[in-house]
């Protein structure tokens, strides 16, 4: 009995060891960004025209709330909106303004464009843009997402959507 514990015990070692291994080498926390390929490039989807898109086209979303690198999303938020990281330099395809990369509280490198923080938004599948416009809060912070043009720029005014529902919120 002894000897089989110790068997199960070193199976599960190495799948917890596997999986720490298998997350490390994609290079990033929230698992939105792919080594080897660009980390954010511009796809036309339906409706919202040019928009940035992550390494597997899922689109990427900006909060109205995070600017000049001030992490806000935190927590709860984290749920629903995940953050861009990478553990390199994030490259771009196609993109007429700046990527760049945040410290995340958490220790993650975030990727910026234009200076604005970069999200998935959880319930959105690759092609259709469904957070754009969304007003949540979590922890006593309001948000405001905007899905990412790859025209936008720090400065740029934004512009109002109709609030959607909050599906599964």
């Amino acid at each position: 009995m002894r000897k089989r514990l110790l068997i199960f015990g070193a199976v599960a070692v190495t799948a917890v060891v596997a999986v720490a291994i298998a997350v490390a080498s994609t290079g990033n926390s929230g698992g939105t960004a792919r080594s080897g390929g660009a980390t954010v490039s511009v796809k036309k989807i339906a409706g919202k025209g040019s928009v940035l898109v992550d390494a597997k086209g899922q689109a990427l979303y900006r909060s109205d709330q995070e600017r000049n690198g001030m992490v806000l999303c935190k927590g709860g938020c984290l749920s629903f909106w995940q953050p861009l990281t990478v553990s390199g330099t994030p490259k771009g395809k196609s993109l007429p303004g700046k990527l760049g990369v945040v410290k995340r509280p958490d220790g993650g490198r975030q990727v910026t464009y234009n200076g604005r923080l970069l999200y998935a938004f959880k319930l959105d599948k690759s092609g259709n843009v469904t957070g754009d416009g969304f007003k949540d809060a979590f922890g006593g912070q309001k948000f405001t997402w905007r899905v990412a043009h790859p025209t936008a720029t720090a400065s740029s005014p934004t512009t109002t959507s109709p609030t959607p529902t909050y599906p599964g919120y």
